[in-house]
């Protein structure tokens, strides 16, 4: 799934209606840029809007979420590469969300 469809549905779960998308970020009306592949600030109010949980996994090189969102409960893991734990855990974060969107 390319960053664009993670990141509308995404933005699906979160109820968050984009404008456009603008070099590989949308433009949200009462936000300004939003993309939470790229911001942590994006990602953590993401990851609370929608109750997931974000576990430190350091000792498996990975970046751990637990949807806890009515029937889509689960893990996402992603790997951490380049030793960027901040990238790996927005992106878990993001696809974690992208779950929940995929049933709305």
């Amino acid at each position: 799934m390319s960053d664009k469809e993670l990141l509308e549905l995404a933005a699906k779960a979160a109820d968050i209606k984009p404008f456009s998308y603008i070099h590989d970020q949308f433009w949200i009306q009462e936000y300004g840029f939003w993309n939470p592949l790229r911001s942590d600030g994006d990602a953590l109010r993401l990851a609370v809007k929608l109750d997931i949980v974000i576990w430190e996994c350091s000792q498996y090189n990975c970046a751990l979420t637990e949807i806890r969102y009515g029937k889509n409960q689960g893990e996402v893991t992603e790997p951490i590469q380049d030793e960027d734990r901040y990238a790996a855990t927005r992106r878990a974060i993001v696809r974690a969300a992208a779950e929940i969107g995929k049933t709305l």
